[in-house]
């Protein structure tokens, strides 16, 4: 770790723009995250919309402040999904390095996969068979893993994620049951594709499937009965496929009002939740993994990992 100062990352996410800050003896000074919906209507018309952008700049200025304060000395700013997919993205990293401070780098899915990974996969006790993360985004979802008996990390991003799948599927309130077998059709296509550039997903063997980002956390919030976030209750706890299974089935039953009545579920998460659970799902039950570790720790750990 540098001695000259904090280190600083922040992540501008199709449904979150989020901050971490970690002092120079280890500690975490600030986790941060404000659903800022940044890849709103980027399926539809390829361009980040100026609302978009306004509510996260707005979030950008509110952790410059916290940068400041903490005497951030080095900072990676990334971009993932929403701005890959986006007309205008290069304009809206200019805008963005020019609040944070730091030049602002746009990720392809597998650089988002292996800081993912790295993060995730850095407090885990050691036990047997293969680690598996899958870090479930609003536009993209990424599955990576080691090479057995390698270092070597590989990843491959899928073009499915929550905010994806509802604005592009799942657009009734609550949703069809026609839009949920299409949705179940359109993972199971990019689970296809992934398997084909990663043979190994269709023979694991012993694996641990560790899950990241905000629908893994919300199922596990919702199924530990948790009024409010709690990280350390949630950070490394286990997600079983029955328990996802079953909030599929009542989230899919549930009006965006309904879901909002749910403690556990955070503002922003109503509409785009039952679509990221349907990815954990479908992945869980296709690869036959029948519990998911749920890590707290991810792409922002990862990131600054790479700073030290």
């Amino acid at each position: 770790m540098t001695d000259a100062g904090a280190l600083a990352a922040v992540d501008c996410g199709t449904n979150s723009t989020r901050l971490l800050v970690v002092g120079a003896a280890g500690d975490t000074r600030a986790r941060e995250m404000k659903i800022t919906r940044l890849g709103e209507g980027v399926d539809a018309t390829h361009q980040l919309l100026p609302e978009a952008m306004d509510r996260t700049f707005s979030a950008l200025r509110a952790y410059r402040t916290i940068m400041d304060a903490e005497g951030v000395d080095q900072t990676r700013l990334v971009a993932t999904s929403a701005v890959r997919d986006a007309g205008n993205g290069e304009g809206f990293l200019q805008s963005a390095a020019d609040i944070v401070g730091a030049p602002a780098e746009l990720l392809s899915g597998q650089e988002e996969g292996r800081l993912s990974y790295a993060g995730a996969t850095a407090e885990l006790v050691d036990g047997s068979g293969r680690l598996l993360v899958v870090d479930i985004g609003g536009g993209s979802t990424e599955v990576t893993t080691a090479q057995e008996d390698t270092a070597t990390i590989r990843s491959y991003s899928m073009d499915v994620g929550c905010v994806r799948l509802t604005e592009r599927i799942l657009r009734s309130d609550p949703p069809t049951a026609s839009q949920v077998a299409q949705a179940v059709d359109t993972i199971g296509t990019e689970l296809a594709s992934a398997e084909l550039v990663m043979p190994e997903l269709a023979h694991l063997g012993p694996t641990r499937l560790v899950g990241l980002a905000g629908t893994v956390s919300t199922l596990a919030s919702l199924e530990l009965g948790l009024a409010d976030y709690d990280r350390e209750l949630i950070h490394h706890a286990e997600l079983s496929l029955e328990a996802v299974e079953r909030w599929c089935d009542v989230l899919a039953g549930e009006t965006f009002a309904d879901r909002a009545q749910r403690p556990g579920l955070p503002n922003g998460r109503q509409d785009v939740i039952f679509g990221g659970a349907l990815v954990l799902r479908e992945l869980m039950r296709r690869l036959e993994l029948h519990t998911c570790i749920v890590s707290e720790s991810d792409i922002l750990d990862g990131l600054v990992m790479s700073l030290r």
